[in-house]
């Protein structure tokens, strides 16, 4: 099954959502903002995008411009940053049950579909 990790608010999201709808593939959509992951589900996104948390994070997010900018954390502490501010997260993410992308551009969910 297909997840989208997705934010209505977001113009790439939603895009990436039609996407998905266009092509018929059967999908679930994780309202990220109103479902916090859990940092268990984060680690494992996290493994299948093959990048560290920091490199997850929305930067010009004035929550990290406010809170977290110029601050060196480890990986876990990231992790838990993005937890508890799920704001910060990149989007859209689309995950399969092998892999995961960040579709910046768009796309790029077309690379994880022929996968």
């Amino acid at each position: 099954m297909i997840k989208i990790y997705h934010n209505n608010r977001c113009t790439k999201s939603r895009n990436v959502l039609q996407i998905l709808q266009k092509e018929q593939i059967p999908f679930e959509v994780i309202n990220y903002l109103e479902t916090k992951p859990r940092v268990n589900e984060l680690k494992e996104l996290l493994k299948k995008l093959g990048i560290k948390a920091e490199a997850l994070i929305r930067k010009n997010e004035s929550v990290y411009k406010e809170q977290f900018r110029g601050q060196v954390k480890t990986e876990e502490e990231w992790i838990m940053v993005l937890a508890t501010h799920p704001i910060l997260i990149e989007r859209p993410i689309v995950e399969t049950d092998e892999r995961a992308v960040v579709c910046r551009p768009e796309d790029l969910v077309y690379h994880l579909l022929k996968a």
